[in-house]
């Protein structure tokens, strides 16, 4: 097995931690969406430094149940992606969910805004890679998303030039926070965004699935359900 692709761990009822109906709690969540196809250690990486730069008392791991930006590629089924979503938390500050499948939504900003009134009382952060930024036009409504809640960026290797250059790095230019003062993002109304500078890592799962660290079945595309739902990497 891959050094970067960690076993599963954990046990699958971790997942539905996070009731999909709310709750009243309060605190600063970070939101890591993607297909997860598979988990690996960039993701890990990523929420640990998200809980310790930007201040959260939690990362909460969102495997969608597909993405329909990734139609036609190769997907494992979603219970064993959400296993790799497992093996890299801790179920106490960074917890894998499979909250996006139960509420049922198709896209991130659908995701959020459901997010935010079944809990009123959290700080949410969009935690996401360069690479994500890059390709944010492509997401349904992501003007609205970028008014949503703020959003922390961190640097993939080849993907930070385009990605501060690209149509959604032009246009939000005017609300990108100084990297110093991340540690309040979650509290900033947004739109507001941080690019955060750090080790880079080129771990990707596409990498892993070529040199066969994880099978997966185009079968399995559309998810759980037969929806697709999620534009996250």
């Amino acid at each position: 097995m891959p050094s970067d692709l960690l076993p599963p761990a954990l046990s699958a009822s971790v997942g539905r931690s996070i009731p999909t109906w709310g709750d009243g709690r309060r605190a600063r969540i970070g939101l890591l969406g993607g297909s997860f196809n598979p988990g690996h250690l960039w993701h890990r990486t990523i929420a640990r430094r998200a809980l310790k730069v930007l201040g959260l008392d939690q990362v909460w791991l969102m495997v969608s149940p597909g993405n329909p930006l990734k139609a036609g590629q190769a997907m494992a089924a979603f219970d064993a992606r959400m296993a790799t979503a497992r093996a890299l938390g801790d179920g106490r500050k960074i917890v894998a969910t499979d909250i996006e499948a139960r509420l049922g939504s198709r896209y991130t900003v659908d995701t959020v805004g459901l997010l935010r009134r079944r809990f009123p009382h959290v700080r949410f952060v969009w935690l996401m890679g360069a690479d994500g930024l890059a390709s944010l036009p492509r997401w349904k409504s992501w003007r609205v998303l970028v008014h949503d809640l703020p959003i922390a960026v961190f640097p993939r290797p080849g993907q930070n030039a385009p990605a501060l250059n690209g149509a959604a790095g032009r246009a939000m230019a005017r609300w990108r926070v100084p990297a110093r003062r991340a540690s309040a993002l979650a509290l900033l109304s947004p739109p507001a965004w941080a690019f955060l500078a750090g080790a880079q890592n080129s771990i990707s799962a596409t990498a892993i699935r070529k040199r066969g660290g994880f099978p997966a079945s185009a079968r399995s595309t559309a998810g759980q359900d037969g929806q697709k739902t999620g534009e996250q990497s």
